[in-house]
């Protein structure tokens, strides 16, 4: 499998379809409250970056980093398209994110997810990359229906990053 990570890209159909999907699969898993789910007018945001990653033609996933500042950054959009689930395409691109961050100089990598059955292939993933689980930051509560993470990249280089196992 050959994997192509383009930055940005939220203007071309398909990425906007699979974000559609995104906040649709979002909203019919958990309360309106506890979405933490961007849109595309957040995504353009310039704190935040997003990737969408390609085999040949095809779209097969995206994600994106949002700066927090003060060296930490959260983990948006993380979607695999539904025909390429179970192949890798997630953890690619965790990896290229990771990678991204800590290029960029990031101390740690947080993210928000759901506590719902649903979202258990997501919490795995996250900790087969190791992954552990925090408190809420920014500006999350705590909420039955969220689960917060983070990933400390203190000391850590960008080619060991690179390493996390698939």
């Amino acid at each position: 499998m050959m994997l192509r990570f383009e930055l940005g890209g939220l203007a071309r159909p398909e990425v906007r379809r699979l974000l559609e999907e995104h906040l649709a699969d979002m909203h019919a898993t958990s309360p309106p409250e506890s979405v933490h789910a961007l849109d595309l007018d957040e995504l353009r945001n310039p704190a935040v970056t997003f990737w969408s990653v390609w085999e040949g033609g095809e779209l097969r996933g995206c994600g994106a980093l949002k700066d927090l500042g003060g060296g930490d950054v959260e983990l948006k959009s993380m979607r695999t398209a539904r025909d390429a689930r179970g192949r890798g395409v997630g953890a690619a691109m965790l990896r290229h994110l990771l990678r991204a961050a800590a290029e960029r100089g990031h101390r740690r990598v947080l993210l928000e997810t759901g506590s719902q059955e649903f979202f258990a292939p997501a919490r795995r993933l996250y900790a087969r990359h190791g992954f552990a689980f925090c408190k809420p930051f920014a500006d999350y509560v705590d909420d039955p229906n969220s689960v917060y993470m983070e990933l400390r990249l203190d000391g850590e280089d960008a080619s060991k990053v690179e390493a996390c196992p698939p």
